[in-house]
């Protein structure tokens, strides 16, 4: 777990949008034995986030009205006839074990951004 990637800039950094945003449903994507797809709450928008965690929890539901941190500006990517923008910023996934959601202390507007 110790190797740490290559050393980047504050610029590289700063070119990463993570936001805090409220999951408000989860859905099964039938076509994915590991895809679901979350509706995400960021206060001025909304968006559908694509995440691999139907095997990696018992009930994907379960994170429904969690909040959690996102990356809001990666390039959309469609997967299963469904179209993802952005990426849930979990704990984890990496290091072999099973992700948790990283979340903020206590509850925080939706939409804060993160850094």
């Amino acid at each position: 777990m110790s190797n740490i990637k290559d050393v980047i800039t504050i610029d590289d950094l700063n070119k990463v949008d993570i936001r805090v945003g409220t999951i408000l449903t989860v859905e099964d994507i039938e076509k994915s034995d590991k895809m679901v797809k979350l509706s995400v709450d960021f206060g001025d928008f909304h968006r559908t986030i694509l995440v691999g965690m139907k095997n990696e929890r018992e009930n994907p539901k379960e994170i429904e009205g969690m909040q959690a941190l996102f990356v809001v500006n990666l390039a959309p990517r469609k997967m299963f006839g469904e179209v993802s923008e952005g990426m849930l910023f979990d704990i984890g996934y990496d290091d072999g074990i099973v992700p948790v959601l990283s979340i903020p202390e206590k509850e925080v507007p939706n939409g804060v951004k993160a850094g």
